[in-house]
């Protein structure tokens, strides 16, 4: 059925239980830890989309779940860094506020009775990757002391200057579809991005 509960969406629910469990890693001081829970998450989002590709076992469940699940990961781990100090709060703010304000746009756009299609941007697929890389070389960083400073400098702006690009995409598509405009191709709310 469309909402099946199958393998690789059992992969995606395993990543939402971790989601508590890294935080908790991470507000403990346990960053080591945390790394390789993180770690696990993105090999089992890597294997799942990969199965369920090859075998043919993609679901609604599944396509609404696998983003919603990388969402909550990120913004934990995200707010967990910043609580930390290993994060600018600006830019906890400004990956946090992006991805409400694309929720609330989406709902307020389905209330109003407008269509959202959901299609990924370039923009926001180099977001997350930079926002997924940002985290991934703070938590190696802190938990191992490999002394990246620079090179998380460097990433804390680009991941900010990626953000703000995306939200601005995404504003802009939002705008057409409340004006009752379609869509240009390849653009689109992008639970996942």
């Amino acid at each position: 059925t469309r909402l099946s509960i199958n393998i690789p969406n059992a992969g995606t629910l395993g990543r939402v239980i971790l989601v508590p469990v890294i935080f908790w890693l991470l507000v403990s001081g346990q960053t080591k830890a945390a790394f390789f829970a993180f770690l696990v998450a993105g090999l089992s989002d890597a294997v799942d989309g990969f199965v369920a590709k090859r075998f043919k076992l993609e679901t609604e469940l599944g396509a609404y779940l696998d983003p919603l699940a990388d969402k909550a990961l990120i913004v934990s781990i995200y707010v967990a860094l910043g609580v930390a100090g290993n994060l600018p709060s600006w830019l906890v703010i400004a990956v946090v506020s992006r991805d409400i304000l694309i929720v609330l746009g989406v709902v307020l756009a389905w209330i109003v009775g407008q269509t959202v299609t959901i299609r990924p941007l370039a923009v926001s697929k180099a977001n997350t990757a930079a926002q997924i890389t940002l985290a991934a070389i703070v938590l190696a960083d802190e938990g191992f002391k490999l002394g990246m400073g620079n090179t998380r400098y460097v990433l804390v702006w680009v991941t900010l200057v990626l953000t703000i690009l995306s939200l601005a995409a995404y504003l802009r598509e939002w705008l057409a579809i409340m004006a009752g405009s379609a869509p240009t191709p390849g653009a689109g709310a992008d639970p996942k991005a």
